[in-house]
């Protein structure tokens, strides 16, 4: 009987120290956690259920020194509603309130009709004057009420990282975007706080045990906001100079794959998204679009020929400027040829198709494939943002036909995402690694605890001795190449020019090309890969024309803004 007592006490005692930590906790997250939504339903003078105040965690940058700029976030105002059956004359209340807040004449009195309805909104976004204003008005039948809203400070700045928050049917939420990605991390309960307490506790406590749901908090992301700035402004001016159809760029951590900007141009503000009239624009062609980049991808391939020791950047062969391959002829971009001593370095500092074609018949079919492969282009990256699609590449895996893995050497015939290209060539810089791409750092929960993200780093079959000989050919391509290079930095590049696939009547435009370039520094333990393309630019023949001084002005920009040593 003894024995029995003292389990029953141990159990009770339990029990007790249970609920007293949970009665702990909730009072934590009413007086601490949540106070703001608690304050604001205490507001008498607009009051409204907590439930009718949307909430959502805020996503932020983050500069070089660490501090948090908002991205996304939320911002605090009213709104006018009215109730019909209480409004007399449709046209004066009309009429007082648009004097004071801008009101669309037909909507409002099409509002205003609905006498079975008790309820419509008619006004959004007021400011605290404005509120008072029409307040102070006392129509019978018009309320105040205060209101929360999604806002993006940076406007346009980012837009298809961000995403958006809009409606589906009638549920509100994050629609393109990290919005999209971290919905559920973003998203905040909004139980009215009108609720049994008692109730609330356990129904919080069986949400978090027993149904594992998604912990809400605040986004952290790798966007640093003035890389952000600068990298959009030199998409703006190149696509204004060269009357581009679309352009885009990527500036990441090829270390880690971490991106510091990423960018894309035609874009949209997510503050006004109504206004934009063609939704495909709210997708991110960084991740969801394929294009042929043409001779960008040339030095995956030579790096595959220098990894398997087919050749050296030493090796020559008779360039003659045309090559007949299954009755196909591959020509150099000009057309010429330039001896029976163009080197491997000669083929990537004047961008050789015919170069590359010999390069691929020494590597064989199988090895050029399954390096290809290797750098990922066949796979998702595993970018965190959402609807991303994987390179087009299968005439390299089924088709038995040379003139297949010919084209694809000099990058012409596959199709890749910007993001999983850019992944790829960083891993000529890094040593052969290929990281995955990624926007967010952290996640910042309500409760306090913060989740740093790891992402796994996967080995191509390129060797750390491979990468750096194919840096140096690459540094030598802006140094003697391009005639570009920087005095006191090592920068590795490329330039790619490629045609225009006809998705209509297939094959390739005559007149539409895709300008690409990359490069990488400092060039034997890179920092950054800037990733640049504009598709279809007008009166301009190559991507070292459209490409390099942009480049360049970023590379300048990246060098001075974070302070980087001299490596040469």
């Amino acid at each position: 009987m003894t024995y029995s007592f003292i389990s029953r006490s141990r159990i009770t005692l339990f029990c007790i120290i249970v609920f007293s930590f949970i009665l702990i906790s909730k009072l934590f997250l009413v007086q601490v956690v949540h106070r703001n939504v608690y304050r604001e339903s205490a507001d008498r003078q607009y009051a409204t259920s907590a439930g009718d105040i949307y909430e959502r965690g805020t996503i932020f940058f983050q500069a070089k020194n660490g501090e948090l700029i908002s991205a996304a976030t939320q911002a605090t105002g009213f709104k006018v509603a009215i109730d019909p059956s209480k409004i007399l004359d449709k046209e004066s209340v009309y009429e007082r309130i648009s004097k004071i807040v801008p009101l669309d004449h037909n909507d409002f009195i099409m509002r205003a009709s609905k006498l079975n309805d008790p309820y419509e909104e008619v006004a959004h976004h007021l400011a605290k004057k404005e509120a008072d204003a029409v307040s102070a008005l006392k129509i019978p039948g018009v309320s105040i009420f205060k209101e929360k809203w999604r806002f993006y400070p940076g406007a346009t700045l980012a837009s298809h990282a961000l995403g958006l928050v809009g409606y589906k049917d009638a549920e509100l939420g994050g629609r393109y975007g990290l919005e999209r990605q971290y919905n559920k991390e973003l998203t905040i309960n909004n139980d009215s706080p009108y609720v049994n307490f008692f109730a609330e506790v356990f129904s919080n406590l069986n949400k978090t045990l027993f149904k594992g749901e998604v912990e809400s908090g605040d986004v952290v992301t790798t966007i640093e906001p003035q890389v952000q700035v600068f990298l959009e402004k030199t998409l703006k001016d190149v696509r204004e100079k060269y009357q581009i159809d679309s352009i885009g760029g990527i500036i990441m951590n090829p270390q880690d794959g971490s991106i510091y900007a990423m960018g894309v141009k035609p874009d949209f503000d997510p503050n006004n998204f109504s206004q934009v009239k063609n939704v495909s624009i709210f997708s991110n062609p960084l991740v969801e679009n394929v294009l042929e980049f043409g001779s960008v991808v040339k030095p995956l391939v030579m790096a595959a020929a220098l990894d398997t020791k087919v050749l050296t950047p030493e090796a020559t062969y008779d360039d003659k400027g045309e090559v007949t391959i299954e009755k196909h002829q591959i020509f150099n971009f000009d057309k010429k040829g330039r001896g029976p001593n163009t080197t491997m370095q000669d083929v990537l500092n004047q961008s050789l198709n015919t170069g590359m074609v010999f390069v691929e018949q020494k590597l064989g079919k199988v090895q050029l494939r399954d390096y290809l492969l290797s750098y990922g282009i066949k796979e998702k990256t595993g970018i965190d943002l959402p609807n991303e699609t994987s390179g087009l590449v299968s005439n390299i895996i089924n088709s038995p036909r040379e003139i297949e893995y010919a084209n694809a050497a000099f990058g012409q015939g596959i199709a890749l995402t910007p993001v999983e290209l850019t992944r790829a060539l960083a891993s000529l810089g890094n040593g052969g690694k290929l990281v995955v791409p990624h926007v967010v750092k952290e996640v910042r929960y309500n409760s306090g605890i913060s989740k740093i993200i790891k992402y796994p780093t996967l080995a191509t079959k390129i060797t750390k001795e491979t990468s750096d000989e194919i840096t140096q050919m690459l540094v030598t391509v802006m140094d003697k190449g391009l005639k570009s290079g920087l005095d006191h930095f090592s920068v590795a590049v490329k330039t790619g020019t490629a045609q225009v696939a006809d998705s209509t009547s297939g094959g390739y435009y005559t007149d539409r090309h895709t300008h690409s370039f990359v490069g990488y520094f400092p060039a034997y333990n890179p920092k950054f890969i800037i990733f640049l393309y504009a598709v279809n630019p007008k009166d301009v023949l190559y991507s070292a024309t459209t490409w390099t001084n942009p480049f360049l002005d970023i590379t300048k920009f990246l060098l001075n803004y974070y302070e980087v040593a001299p490596d040469r």
